[in-house]
């Protein structure tokens, strides 16, 4: 498929389009590694950004988007780019942080549905179907997710709607920056047909050189030409591909990423925290949710960290390896407490905080090993007591009393920001 650049931008859609037939969402972080570096170089912004190596055979792995007006492109050698744009700021590439920006990203989605499959640390395919009667049709939960991405990561990205990936993709680079595009069922071709030749899956500068032989330079003429035609000029499978590409047919399915090696939750404030004990409850909640989401899926864990951010979007982890591998709430709560007491950030603003288990193993008996002293009947037997409750009466049905927020103004706490991907009320 051509580069996002090669296809003209068109309007974005609303919450409110007409996404009827739209299962799945492309979500494709804007100029990623740029935008990570301008997140932390509040006083670069206006100026062009190029993210890369800075030695004189650098290339460049990504530019903002004022860079880009100067034709500055990834995978373009650095010294080529600085000729482009004199004046932009390069700065080198720091993969361990967007690395764990996309871990976030990503939790994102996984928040939504479990059928995620991430193609790089930048972009991912959504199989929403599944996700529409909790969260309400596509193109709203394509609009919450880019408002949570920009308000726990402080970046943007584009979403494309759509029936297939091939066209939810095609959407997206359409949309960008900071757009969302829908592409209803009874509009592909209408979307489809204008777009050039290289818009298709497939079609590189060789192959593109062979459609312009052919007389072909749109979608719409590629998908007029005989599928004998193309298949003689192209082979069978090329040509093939290209026709049903052309008539908007892709039978291409979101594939999940292989299982979760971690399971973890965490929170964004709507407002910068320093309360200890805001910060506490959070984490014992954060702690609880986790422990759950192991005991239903028969799990336990070995390893617990926690996730800081601060309000100038420093972020810090800090892990803690179990003698035993647990499930439980007080346990996970415990340990992330000891572990937030060891950064020693007391007063400071924080923006996320997060609990995450890892080394997950299945719950059987032979795993869970009694220790010297503990009672017959622990927490972990509360815990199970309290999922039967929740499987009967709903969840929030038992909680610990720490979490049962008072409706008195004075006592209100920040609202995590996550709870814009929560459900909506009935109607």
């Amino acid at each position: 498929m051509g580069r996002s650049g090669e296809l003209p931008r068109a309007g974005v859609s609303g919450p409110l389009a007409d996404d009827t037939g739209c299962t799945v969402l492309h979500v494709d972080m804007d100029a990623f590694y740029a935008s990570v570096e301008l997140r932390r170089h509040p006083e670069l912004a206006g100026r062009p950004v190029i993210v890369g190596g800075i030695g004189n055979r650098g290339v460049v792995c990504s530019a903002n988007y004022l860079a880009r007006e100067y034709g500055v492109r990834s995978a373009m050698p650095m010294s080529r780019a600085r000729r482009l744009c004199p004046q932009a700021d390069v700065l080198p590439a720091d993969m361990s942080t967007y690395a764990e920006v996309s871990r976030g990203v990503m939790e994102i989605f996984r928040s939504v549905t479990p059928l995620v499959e991430p193609r790089s640390l930048d972009e991912a395919f959504l199989d929403v179907a599944g996700a529409v009667r909790l969260f309400g049709r596509p193109a709203r939960i394509g609009a919450l997710i880019r408002e949570r991405v920009a308000a726990e990561h402080g970046i943007t990205c584009s979403v494309g709607v759509a029936p297939t990936k091939f066209l939810a993709k095609l959407s997206s680079a359409r949309c960008k920056p900071d757009g969302m595009l829908v592409v209803p069922a009874d509009g592909v071709l209408d979307f489809l047909h204008p777009l050039p030749i290289g818009a298709l899956w497939g079609v590189g500068e060789r192959t593109a050189e062979q459609l312009r032989r052919l007389g072909l330079r749109t979608v719409g003429e590629v998908a007029e030409m005989p599928r004998a035609t193309l298949q003689h000029a192209l082979g069978q499978a090329v040509g093939g591909h290209l026709h049903e590409l052309a008539w908007g047919r892709d039978d291409g399915k979101v594939n999940p990423d292989e299982a979760d090696k971690s399971i973890g939750a965490e929170e964004t404030f709507d407002v910068d925290v320093s309360d200890p004990g805001v910060l506490h409850r959070e984490l014992l909640r954060l702690s609880e949710k986790v422990a759950a989401r192991l005991r239903f899926g028969g799990l336990l864990g070995r390893t617990v960290s926690i996730k800081v951010r601060f309000a100038d979007f420093t972020t810090v982890t800090r892990a803690r390896t179990l003698p035993s591998p647990t499930d439980t709430g007080q346990e996970l709560y415990r340990t992330a407490r000891q572990l937030f007491a060891a950064l020693g950030a007391e007063g400071a603003l924080i923006r996320l905080i997060g609990v995450r288990v890892e080394g997950l193993l299945g719950a059987d008996a032979a795993t869970l090993q009694p220790q010297l002293g503990d009672r017959e009947h622990g927490w972990r037997d509360a815990d199970q007591a309290v999922d039967r409750a929740v499987l009967r009466f709903g969840t929030g049905a038992v909680r610990p009393a720490t979490l049962v927020r008072s409706t008195a103004p004075a006592q209100q706490e920040a609202v995590p920001r996550s709870d814009l991907l929560r459900p909506p009320p009935p109607t």
